[in-house]
Parts: structure tokens; sequence; C-alpha cells
């Protein structure tokens, strides 16, 4: 999130309103970057004398809704508070204002701007937003279109998603214990290790699991003698890895939950399993029944 004052700049004549410019990105192409958004914006309103004063920022940040969007809630929070000292909100396209996935609360927050006599405009639209019947009509239809946008967007990342499990390949979360996230280039040939936290740089590139060292490695079957052969408990097992001074990938101590999770996680066995919890359109965390689990059973590379 990023707010600013900006610059008179570029304005060949005196400035009759004082306007503050969103711009939002998520992940999407460079036509929808900021800087571009940004430099529309301003020609917006270089050509009828509107003055910028201020700028917020949402980069990397998804219009679904306003959750996570700090410039947007900063925004709404100047406008309801009184601290707004401009009179117009300039916007890229509706898709920019959010991707509401109910249209209605994409106007709601542009009917509290209204409520304080401020004006949202959508500099890239085809239509002025000047509450014509004609601009209503159009701003309802892209509303709904972005929505719309974003399902379909979802429809088809998840089915390339449940296409890549088929095929054997990692998609998100950590390796866990004795594991290692090993990244392949297009050929299938070993690129190299991922650390926590680091992402392939290519699409073409793809994500397996892969053993980790040899040591880790031999702490993993032993979770599992001691479970099957001594009958030993998670918690018991935890214990006894913790007085053996062994420490979890996270480097904390063991207990019951992780042994569990060693114990009860396909992955030990070279399932590769998605689906098992959605969280589709930032909407509600859903577990999922197995019949919709994507399983492929895999062979971990030694």
């Amino acid at each position: 999130m990023s707010t600013e004052e900006s610059k008179d700049e570029g304005l060949d004549s005196p400035a009759q309103f004082r306007a503050a410019e969103y711009v939002r990105m998520s992940t999407e192409h460079q036509q929808y970057s900021t800087e571009n958004q940004a430099d529309k914006i301003r020609e917006y309103a270089a050509h009828r004398g509107i003055k910028i004063v201020k700028t917020y920022a949402d980069s990397g940040k998804s219009g679904l809704n306003i959750g996570g969007r700090l410039a947007l809630q900063q925004l709404i929070k100047d406008v309801e508070s009184g601290a707004a000292d401009f009179q117009i909100i300039l916007v890229y396209d509706v898709s920019r204002w959010g991707r509401f996935q109910d249209a209605d609360e994409s106007a709601y927050y542009e009917y509290i701007c209204k409520r304080k006599n401020i004006q949202v405009a959508y500099v890239a639209e085809q239509f002025e937003n000047d509450g014509s019947p004609v601009a209503t009509i159009v701003k309802g239809v892209k509303r709904a279109m972005a929505g719309e946008y974003s399902r379909e967007l979802s429809a088809k990342v998840f089915a390339g998603q449940c296409r890549l499990i088929e095929l054997g390949y990692r998609q998100g979360g950590p390796a866990g214990y004795g594991l290692r996230r090993t990244l392949l280039d297009q050929t299938g040939s070993v690129k190299s290790e991922l650390a926590r936290g680091e992402h392939k740089s290519l699409q073409t590139d793809r994500v397996i699991l892969m053993p980790g060292p040899d040591d880790e490695v031999e702490v993993v079957l032993q979770i599992y003698r001691w479970f099957t052969d001594g009958a030993l408990t998670e918690s018991e097992i935890a214990f006894r890895l913790n007085q053996q001074g062994v420490h979890t990938d996270l480097g904390r101590c063991w207990t019951r939950a992780t042994v569990r999770e060693v114990l009860s996680n396909e992955k030990y066995i070279g399932n590769n399993i998605y689906n098992r919890r959605s969280f589709k359109l930032k909407k509600l965390r859903v577990e999922n029944t197995p019949d919709m689990w994507i399983k492929k059973k895999v062979r971990l590379r030694p």
C-alpha cells in the first residue's frame, strides 16, 4: 500500500478540481501495471484541468474484496471522516475499483464517496460516470463482468492446477520434514532445490518433492518404526525426538501434532493430493470430502 502527495506537473491551466487517484494491480499483465494506470489517469486529469493531490496505491492486491487493500480502506476512511481534500477520485476502470463478487459491494463503496459529494471517475471507460440512466446500466454490467472474469479465471486456474497434480507435480505448500521441493525445467531435468519461501521464476518450470538429507529421512523412518513396531503414541515419539535434540523443519521442538503430520500425510508414501480444502474467490475455507480430492501416486526421486 502507498498513499502519497502528488506534485503539480503536466498542467497547462489552473486546476478547477482537486482529485485523488486510486491504482491497483494484482498479478495481472503489464496492461494493468500501476504506472500505466497512473499515466492514463494523469492524461485524463491534464485534459480536464484537474489537479491530482493524492495517490492511493494497492500493489499486488486482489480485487475480490476490500480485505488486504489497505490503500482503498484508507481512501474510504478519509472520505468518511471528512479528511479528504479532494472532490474527485480517478480510477483507471471499473475492474481496478474491484472485481467484487457481489456487484452491490462495488456500488456501496462508490456510494460512500458520492454521499460525501466526491465523484468516482473511471478514466478508461467509454462512459461518463454522471449518474445518467445509460451510465448506470453500463456501469452495472461492467461490475458484473468484472466479477465474472474472476470466477472464470478461478475455474481455469483450478483446472490447470489439477492437471499438474495428475502429472505428478507439486502445487504449493511447504515440503515438510524429510522432504525437499525440487525445481525441474521443461524437459524434466533437475535444476535446483527450492529453499523455504522460494518460488519458481519461469512459468514452464515445475516443482516436485524429493527426499531430503539422509539424517532427516532416517528420522522419518524411525518415527514410523516407533509407531508401528514399538506401539509408541505420538506424544511419546515427540518426547523421544526432543530428548535426542532433533528439531522439526521449522527448527522447533516436536509436538503430538507435528508427529501426526509425518504419520498421516500421504506425501510420505508418494501420494500427491490436492483440493482437500477450498478457498476460492476469497470465500470461506471449505474442507472437501475425499471424493473431491485430486490424487496421484508418484515416485519420490532419490
